[in-house]
């Protein structure tokens, strides 16, 4: 599944593209995603002019006068713009046609992703009750402290948690409990308050490096302009189970926490 860095990646790529753009039509080959199409954007996203396009965790919101669409990439989605007359492929759900001649086009071979819609004003359920994001001043080792009190549940559980912070997916998390030193099976309530701290810089730092590499490519994710995230080719613990550690040569042990996979080294990792 993309994650905040895959995500960050497309709304930089798309941003150029669509900001200041009108939506003339909007084409929906498919509805049924993970939930379904929803009608308000052939109804109000025709002759609107795009003000702006945000991340929220993974989610895109594409602003204009009458409201927001909100979109999830799901498992395997992607969003690319294209020219008007480039052929749909089977997997190719929705086009917003631009007054440019080009297309902002969906395609999501699993279709777990969505196209939904916010009102103004408003902040739709999906978005209710997150927690700040990773590369906000809202978010800090201190953030992460005051919410492992008196938690038994693995460390990386909460910073997996949407309402502790949002957008830290599994690649992430691996990476950064690695990075500060942290087993990832440690409980939460034992960690103290300077391990957060060097936790919460180090999410900022990989997250940061990593939408600066374009993301990680696994399995599906490609950028909108087509290019691969190189992210990938410096993982240090997450999918190499057995491989040796990057720093003291351990091999990487790989577990199941929460029902993802996890990697860590025994000896860096305490």
């Amino acid at each position: 599944m993309p994650e905040l860095p895959e995500v960050e990646t497309t709304r930089r790529g798309l941003a150029p593209h669509l900001v200041g753009r009108r939506v003339t039509a909007v084409d929906v080959r498919q509805p049924r995603l993970r939930w379904p199409v929803a009608p308000e954007l052939s109804a109000h996203l025709p002759g609107q002019r795009i003000d702006a396009i945000e991340r929220r965790a993974k989610y895109l919101l594409v602003h204009v006068q009458s409201g927001s669409a909100l979109l999830h990439l799901g498992m395997s989605g992607a969003l690319r713009v294209l020219p008007a007359d480039a052929p749909p492929g089977p997997h190719d759900h929705v086009d917003w046609r631009l007054d440019s001649g080009r297309v902002l086009r969906y395609t999501d071979p699993r279709r777990f992703g969505c196209q939904l819609w916010q009102p103004p004003g408003e902040i739709h359920p999906l978005l209710a009750g997150l927690g700040p994001e990773p590369l906000s001043d809202e978010f800090d080792g201190d953030v992460l402290w005051r919410r492992s009190r008196g938690r038994s549940a693995a460390v990386k559980l909460l910073l997996m948690d949407a309402a502790v912070v949002v957008g830290v997916g599994n690649i992430y998390a691996n990476e950064a409990l690695f990075a500060a030193g942290i087993h990832p099976k440690r409980a939460a309530g034992t960690v103290s308050r300077a391990r957060f701290a060097r936790l919460a810089d180090e999410v900022k730092r990989i997250l940061a490096h990593a939408i600066a590499r374009g993301g990680t490519t696994l399995r599906d994710f490609i950028s909108p302009d087509g290019a691969p995230g190189y992210f990938e080719q410096e993982l240090a613990v997450y999918g190499r189970g057995g491989e040796p550690c990057r720093a003291c040569g351990t091999p990487i042990r790989v577990g199941t926490i929460g029902q993802r996979s996890t990697f860590h080294c025994p000896r860096c990792q305490r």
